[in-house]
């Protein structure tokens, strides 16, 4: 029954104490990381590996980056999401692990600000969703292989209004502008089951809090991490959830682990 988990990590070498210590106490089978902050090159593998877990990485210099930790073989590694060979962002990492589950780590587009000064949509909110077009594309073919997949991590998207502390605060913001729930919406439609929402249905379960104005003392938070179950895999589900407690710690991310498990 393999544990999968994912965890933007905000800077994968400032949060490295926490992220070896979560990895030592909740012990995941595969953690799925994003925004690592650091290239190939600079990705502190010998510390995963000392602790049994093999790594694939996709990281670039300051920004984004995506990896996967897996403990139970890695193998077909694929680097980038599909669509766009001039896309030089960091953002997605898939590959194989146990007996052929595939696994894929997303670190899709925040896209703010929607607007330019002259009113424009702007070049961020423009990449947003043409990502997310990839990757509705890219999921479909994922699909029609009929191999149980997991896609896992931070969507930067806002299904529901029970998904944020005050939806009408952020009803203009990228993450739920109408046109970045339409795609999610869509992604769903295709048959993936969001893991977290098939076993837990209530408002105030949130996975990121900002750093600023005591989100995390106030509880003002956001639901925008999550692990998206393929038919075959969503029917192995057993359990789903969100450790909340890294993020109390000190230094920690702005985002905790939500993880799940699957009798597979």
């Amino acid at each position: 029954m393999p544990t999968i988990a994912t965890w933007n990590v905000n800077s994968v070498k400032a949060r490295l104490p926490a992220v070896l210590g979560w990895l030592k106490e909740a012990s995941p089978d595969v953690l799925l990381l994003q925004e690592i902050k650091c290239q190939d090159a600079d990705f502190p593998v010998l510390e995963f590996k000392a602790l049994g877990y093999d790594v694939a990485v996709h990281g670039q210099k300051s920004y984004n980056g995506v990896a996967i930790l897996s403990r139970i073989g890695l193998t077909d590694i694929t680097h980038g999401l599909p669509g766009n060979p001039e896309d030089l962002q960091a953002r997605y990492l898939e590959a194989t692990v146990g007996n052929g589950l595939r696994i894929a780590t997303l670190y899709l587009p925040n896209g703010n600000p929607v607007n330019t000064e002259a009113g424009e949509i702007s070049e961020k909110f423009t990449y947003k969703l043409a990502f997310m077009d990839r990757l509705l594309a890219h999921s479909a073919t994922l699909l029609r292989a009929g191999v149980p997949t997991i896609i896992g991590g931070d969507f930067n998207v806002l299904p529901t209004p029970a998904d944020c502390y005050a939806p009408e605060e952020w009803a203009n913001d990228a993450l739920m502008r109408p046109e970045t729930r339409k795609r999610f919406n869509a992604l769903i439609h295709q048959g993936w089951t969001e893991a977290t929402r098939a076993f837990q249905t209530q408002p105030g379960m949130y996975s990121f809090w900002d750093y600023q104005a005591g989100a995390w003392a106030k509880n003002h938070g956001l639901r925008i991490d999550f692990l998206l179950a393929s038919p075959d895999a969503a029917d192995a589900l057993t359990q789903a959830g969100i450790d909340t407690a890294p993020r109390g710690k000190e230094k920690a991310s702005d985002h905790t682990p939500v993880w799940c498990h699957l009798d597979i």
